[in-house]
């Protein structure tokens, strides 16, 4: 394992006064882990994301718990940051196994729907639609699409989450909505000891992805810049992420992450300038990850997503003026006026 990927070993890590970090993995996954967090009290466990429902994750949760003189029966609440099956379907299964109760951010609602009912398709549907729009040829797009987890992997959640509400689970947590990543995905403030759970909002080394669901009419570029300032004008707190480790400020990763889209959406521009029409075109002109690597060097559904990035990108310049787009043929094609 990587220097970089330290953070994803097996641990117990206390990250504050009763509160551990605990990796669980994700085999196949280039991520490795995800971090779920334990909220030790007198009253049992609570915590923050569930995990991936995958061979071995279960047991290594229980392995720390285990370290903690509790067991997978003491858990009474997961509040999960958004739906994703890296943090929503351990918790699933947590609450079928314990009968703990789950709680999600009201916005994730449409999804769970969509997952759970006839409806799956229609988002899949209308993801390849925006996908051929971008330029995407049809068979790129069926051999790399991400069909998600199954609807036995997920369930409604017991509480749907609004914005401001406050609860309990061992220490007083403010649910701040912090729409972009998912429409519904949430932070979990303690604001007594500054500690911000940011879920996959702010990572201390990878920029999160956009909109990661079936399109919708939101801009989610546009929501999770906002969300970002959000938390750039709330108190600094320390960032405890769901991927990477833990590092003392909100504050300054946030500032690092406006540089990225301000710097990404002047390299669309530059892209559409230098002769790039659709969105899969300026995709293959920009550099992606922190190595700057071309589109084509990414994992098929990493390139779909990068596409998917790019079309919300073009969407926010489309909407200040700065390019325009004619949408008259079957793909989307833009220009500088």
């Amino acid at each position: 394992m990587s220097v970089s990927r330290e953070w994803a070993r097996p641990t117990v890590d206390e990250v504050a006064d009763a509160v551990f970090r605990i990796p669980l993995p994700m085999p196949g996954n280039p991520l490795e882990a995800v971090n779920v967090y334990a909220i030790v009290s007198a009253d049992g466990v609570g915590m923050i994301d569930g995990g991936w429902a995958r061979p071995g994750a279960l047991e290594r949760l229980e392995w720390a718990l285990g370290k903690l003189g509790k067991g997978l029966s003491d858990i009474h609440t997961v509040l999960t940051t958004h739906f994703h099956f890296d943090h929503y379907t351990l918790a699933v299964e947590l609450k079928r196994l314990t009968g703990c109760r789950i709680a999600l951010g009201e916005g994730e609602r449409r999804t769970i729907d969509q997952i759970l009912d006839v409806g799956r398709r229609a988002g899949l549907d209308s993801f390849e639609s925006l996908m051929l729009r971008c330029g995407l040829p049809a068979a790129h797009i069926a051999e790399h699409r991400f069909r998600g987890e199954g609807a036995g992997d997920y369930a409604h959640p017991d509480l749907w989450l609004r914005d401001g509400e406050r609860l309990d689970i061992g220490r007083d947590i403010l649910a701040v909505s912090t729409p972009g990543h998912t429409t519904g995905h949430f932070c979990f403030i303690d604001e007594q000891d500054g500690l911000a759970f940011t879920g996959d909002h702010i990572l201390p080394t990878i920029t999160p992805s956009i909109g990661s669901e079936s399109p919708s009419e939101r801009m989610p570029l546009v929501d999770y810049l906002a969300s970002l300032r959000l938390m750039a004008d709330r108190p600094d707190a320390r960032l405890l992420p769901a991927h990477g480790v833990v590092t003392p400020s909100v504050h300054a990763r946030v500032g690092e992450l406006q540089e990225h889209h301000a710097r990404r959406l002047d390299q669309c521009v530059n892209a559409v300038a230098d002769g790039a029409r659709d969105t899969f075109d300026v995709a293959k002109a920009l550099p992606w990850t922190r190595r700057g690597r071309r589109l084509s060097e990414l994992s098929g559904m990493d390139q779909l997503m990068a596409v998917q990035e790019t079309r919300y990108h073009l969407d926010l310049l489309q909407a200040e003026g700065r390019l325009t787009v004619d949408s008259s043929g079957p793909v989307d094609l833009y220009s500088i006026d």
